[in-house]
């Protein structure tokens, strides 16, 4: 669900130039290593490290504890072509929605066998997805044959150092097909330097999609629509946002995934438990209810994640961050570096 702009929007408004040199192939060799670009009324250029010194006591973090699965996997079809299949989501102990890639689209009732005998029946379509029935319970046979799918602009195949850095320290709950990639800059000794600085740490779960990667197909930005995802908020995160609140804290989103999670619990008008689909597209102009700071990677051009920035710091505002970024040859991407952000104030 789009929420309509004030004024007409297109995606060419949020385009921005990227050398392809500046997308981040591989992680840092440890995780607090990247840089940090705080923006506010001014750019501020920082270290990952620098990060318990923006925060102030009584702030909250609010991480999204999602866990990647190994959702890619390799198949022939039943004629010898090669498929590659992309789980979205388990439907069931045997069945999943998947995106599968080959020469042609497999049909309805077809199979697709893999190297060990295992195989799956095609039983329709979902719009983009299809509809797989394993014959054997999917989630075991993901952990042992599955590969990490690393995000298509990542120009390599996964390796094993990726089995940990594409995964958070603190990733509880499987089901992400992307990970959510602001708290990969995050360790187990930031964690607690965060803690002792009297910041608390609340987690929302919202299992990240394949569609997080796919283009918007309508220049007309409201024309297009988000993928719907599996979104968890409770009510120990509500009670650590109101305690927040209440005590003059700040509540900081830990990455795009974080807002989305907590802007669809408070849909209502304020922030209640929530178990459910979202699939909420925010754009400039929206209202946002919940966060007063966020933590997120650089974005791709033209994609939803980067008019959710703008929509909460302003699009002037972040493009300008993104040119100094391209600039100062900041990493770009799920294996990037990260930007520190306050609210765009409306005059």
């Amino acid at each position: 669900m789009a929420l309509l702009p004030c004024a007409p929007m297109f995606i060419s408004d949020f385009d921005y130039s990227l050398p392809e040199n500046l997308i981040a192939q591989y992680p840092t060799s440890e995780r607090r290593a990247s840089r940090l670009l705080d923006v506010r009324d001014s750019l501020y250029d920082r270290q990952f490290a620098d990060l318990p010194g923006l925060l102030r006591p009584h702030d909250l973090l609010v991480f999204n504890d999602t866990r990647v699965i190994r959702a890619r996997l390799h198949a022939r079809k039943e004629t010898g072509g090669r498929a590659e299949i992309l789980i979205e989501r388990l439907q069931s102990e045997n069945t999943a929605l998947a995106q599968v890639r080959a020469s042609k689209s497999p049909r309805p009732g077809s199979k697709l066998v893999f190297e060990d005998g295992v195989a799956a029946i095609i039983e329709g379509r979902e719009g983009e997805f299809f509809l797989l029935a394993f014959s054997v319970a999917v989630m075991p046979y993901l952990e042992k044959h599955g590969e990490v799918p690393l995000p298509p602009y990542l120009n390599r195949p996964a390796e094993m150092a990726d089995d940990e850095r594409y995964q958070t320290v603190y990733a509880k709950d499987p089901g992400a097909v992307a990970a959510p990639t602001a708290g990969l800059h995050f360790d187990e000794a930031m964690l607690e330097e965060t803690l002792a600085a009297g910041v608390r740490h609340a987690y929302v779960t919202l299992h990240v999609g394949a569609g997080t990667f796919q283009a918007l197909r309508h220049e007309d930005i409201v024309a297009n629509r988000l993928h719907g995802e599996r979104v968890q908020v409770d009510q120990a995160c509500c009670d650590a946002v109101g305690q927040a609140r209440e005590e003059g804290g700040r509540v900081i989103a830990v990455g795009t995934t974080s807002v989305r999670a907590l802007e669809s619990a408070a849909r209502g008008g304020k922030l209640e438990p929530f178990m459910g689909e979202t699939d909420l597209f925010i754009l400039p102009g929206y209202e946002f209810r919940t966060i007063d700071a966020m933590l997120t990677n650089f974005h791709l051009p033209q994609s939803s994640l980067l008019m959710l920035v703008a929509a909460f710091a302003g699009t002037e505002r972040v493009l300008r961050a993104y040119e100094h970024a391209v600039r100062e040859q900041y990493r770009f991407f799920s294996y990037g570096d990260a930007m520190f952000l306050t609210p765009h104030v409306r005059t």
